[in-house]
């Protein structure tokens, strides 16, 4: 079994082996930051070639067939752990979506033979993922939250409409089993205007493949800037060590992406800093956990919407903001060391959209023009932007950004506002 302190610091570049699941923006975070930070090139796993990040030459970019399946990622991740072994290396895993952490998690036991896995027990996260466990606790601490409803598909179907507020969000109470699934219609999260939506929302809902509840919740008003975003890095006593978070600017609006922050401004807000630590402290929870917040214009409070219990696809705005996102796992879980305080709050633009984005789909004027002046500062970060890499990672890395506006312009309009 690896332990905390088997490697000592000056062994890490020699005989850490990070292997990251899925190579989407948060897997290349991982290499660019690896490397950066401790000169180790990671171990990518996944089931699709993201060119962007296999071009990289600072990963080993594995494709492994079928890797939605649990015994197939398992039994991948253990007959790596033997060839790590036979190489004198340890392994730290870490996973991009909800599903890799929850997998990680009900694995942790056999896995950590040859890995560090720094994800919370799987008791703890499959009671703090579920929706309705969530809000019960932020209800317990006094933590502000969205009016919300958790029932079976069936339930939904029966409720009186007359007693629901309209708009209405309608999701998945549990989002690691939702992401996985294929089917028409698919979002991942519905806005409902009125009953007749509601009806046509369901009836996809019942004809899926999804069994598991709903979470029916009173839509808090505002656009993408009224959104927050927040990362702390607990220790083993629940104690908040790292934090960083940021305003949004604007969010991904196509169907399957929607709700993805494409563009976060550095912002401190000590209320939201407050109550995560709470719920982490009250919970007793280790590992990195981001927090999805919005800003309720109707009574000045900002409510609580969810806690990922792994760092999010945006988590390298921790290191623009100054504490590199992967530095206080490897402090922790593998060297053992005390992981000192720190608030990750310099002034950044975390982006993956280019100023043109910005420019004509921001509606917010004021904030439009602060981001627009942080690309002239040069403190916008684009985790792709990494100049030692391939000159094919640059060039893919460019063309994902320029595509951007032709996404943008499609699903807000041209020069339409979020």
């Amino acid at each position: 079994m690896v332990y905390p302190g088997m490697i000592s610091e000056q062994e890490l570049a020699q005989k850490l082996q990070p292997v990251c699941l899925g190579g989407d923006i948060l897997g290349y975070s991982y290499v660019r930051s690896f490397h950066e930070r401790y000169g180790v090139n990671p171990i990518i796993l996944s089931g699709v070639n993201v060119q962007v990040t296999s071009a990289s030459r600072f990963c080993d970019y594995r494709i492994l067939d079928d890797m939605g399946s649990e015994d197939v990622l398992v039994g991948a991740l253990r007959e790596l752990g033997e060839e790590l072994a036979s190489q004198g290396k340890v392994g730290l895993v870490l996973g991009s979506a909800d599903w890799h952490a929850r997998l990680l998690a009900h694995h942790k036991d056999e896995l950590s033979q040859w890995y560090y896995v720094p994800y919370v027990d799987a008791s703890l996260m499959d009671e703090i993922c579920q929706k309705d466990r969530f809000y019960a606790i932020c209800e317990d601490l006094g933590i502000a939250y969205p009016k919300t409803w958790t029932v079976s598909v069936a339930e939904a179907q029966a409720l009186d409409p007359a007693a629901l507020p309209f708009p209405l969000i309608v999701k998945p109470a549990h989002s690691a089993s939702y992401d996985q699934l294929v089917f028409e219609g698919k979002e991942k999260v519905y806005t409902v205007e009125d009953p007749g939506q509601l009806t046509r929302v369901l009836g996809i809902l019942a004809a899926s493949p999804y069994e598991g509840h709903l979470v029916l919740q009173d839509y808090v008003p505002g656009g993408d800037d009224a959104i927050r975003s927040l990362t702390v890095f607990a220790n083993a006593q629940g104690q908040a060590r790292v934090i960083s978070g940021g305003r949004v600017v604007l969010q991904d609006h196509s169907p399957i992406l929607i709700g993805n922050p494409c563009c976060i401004l550095s912002e401190r807000v000590p209320q939201v800093i407050e109550d995560a630590t709470r719920f982490l402290a009250h919970v007793g929870y280790h590992g990195m956990a981001n927090f999805d917040i919005k800003y309720d214009q109707r009574d000045g409070s900002y409510k609580f919407f969810e806690v990922n219990t792994r760092p999010g696809r945006n988590s390298y705005y921790m290191t623009l903001g100054g504490a590199c996102f992967v530095e206080p796992i490897v402090q922790d879980f593998v060297l053992g060391q005390e992981v000192p305080y720190r608030e990750a709050f310099d002034p950044f633009l975390y982006t993956v959209i280019p100023p043109s984005v910005v420019s004509h789909h921001v509606a917010n004027e004021a904030l439009r023009e602060e981001a627009l002046a942080c690309f002239k500062k040069g403190i916008a970060g684009y985790p792709y932007d990494y100049k030692p890499d391939t000159l094919k990672h640059k060039l893919l890395a460019r063309l994902l950004l320029l595509n951007q506006n032709r996404k943008f312009d499609r699903y807000l309009g041209k020069d339409g506002k979020a």
